[in-house]
């Protein structure tokens, strides 16, 4: 029913994937009503908000930028932050991209569990869909459906023999977001990391923060889960729907989607007031557990 912050500080260091810079990051308590705000403490605290006004570029990560200050790889961050119901928290970071730490969203959830969970005394206002919402694109796509709670469902597809078609479904909550998605693993393959390089890209990117694939296997396993690539999207498309900017109320399905479609996702459901409403709730909703993780999809 009220929104949440944190408790206490708590802070992490480490490289960016893409620029290869090095940041320490901060979590630290905000008051009601803020939100997620990220804040360049190298440029005296300039805010950024995770919100979707701010979506700058989105090809191999999600970046913000506000008045021509720059801050990427923001997704995986605010996935944790999102599935676990914070509401408001300041993210104070030194540099122009967040640490990548192992590739997935398990420090951000240790971080969380550290600085604990304070509940103020304001109502938590909820996003509700009211009507559909999609985005379409050379076959793939995505889109938002009215529903009583938050739900993803994620289905990806990759010429690959260990990724293939994979498909996961479940109600994103901090129990289960901890559970079937935090340790899955951001990706590549061998064959893109040099023309990734060439653009600039994944200056910091090693073997101890992204699953590489050979041809034919894992250069760096073994892999977390079988479908660790399917979950890993799941993740990247909870982290880039938080920047709706509220808890969403809504089932979203996304085929074969990634972080273009997702923002677009976000900026034309925030362009379409007719889409939704702003509701509170006079109960907390009850737990959930998964409905659904498919390891393989059939087609």
């Amino acid at each position: 029913m009220f929104q949440t912050t944190i408790k206490r500080e708590v802070a992490t260091h480490g490289i960016g994937l893409h620029t290869g810079v090095r940041s320490t990051m901060r979590l630290l308590p905000a008051p009601a009503d803020t939100g997620i705000v990220f804040r360049r403490t190298d440029l005296d605290l300039f805010p950024i908000e995770a919100h979707g006004s701010n979506i700058a570029r989105v090809s191999y990560a999600t970046s913000l930028m506000k008045k021509g200050v720059w801050l990427s790889t923001t997704e995986h961050l605010l996935a944790a932050i999102y599935s676990c119901g914070i509401d408001n928290v300041f993210v104070d970071v030194d540099a122009i991209e967040l640490p990548i730490l192992d590739g997935s969203a398990e420090a951000f959830m240790q971080m969380l569990d550290q600085a604990g969970v304070r509940h103020l005394r304001r109502k938590r206002r909820y996003l509700k869909l009211v009507k559909p919402v999609e985005v379409v694109e050379n076959g793939r796509r995505i889109g938002i459906y009215p529903a009583s709670e938050f739900s993803v469902r994620c289905y990806i597809d990759f010429a690959h023999a260990l990724v293939g078609k994979q498909q996961v479904d479940l109600v994103v909550n901090a129990e289960n977001f901890r559970r079937v998605l935090s340790r899955a693993r951001t990706f590549c393959f061998d064959t893109d990391i040099e023309p990734l390089r060439a653009m600039g890209l994944i200056r910091g990117g090693s073997l101890a923060n992204a699953i590489v694939l050979t041809k034919d296997d894992v250069l760096n396993g073994p892999l977390r889960y079988a479908d660790e690539f399917g979950r890993h999207k799941a993740l990247d498309l909870i982290g880039d729907l938080a920047l709706v900017g509220l808890p969403l109320l809504g089932r979203v399905e996304a085929r074969k989607a990634g972080h273009s479609l997702h923002t677009q996702l976000v900026t034309r459901l925030l362009g379409d007031h007719s889409a939704w409403e702003i509701t509170t709730r006079e109960r907390a909703p009850s737990r959930h557990t998964v409905r659904e993780v498919v390891a393989r999809a059939a087609d």
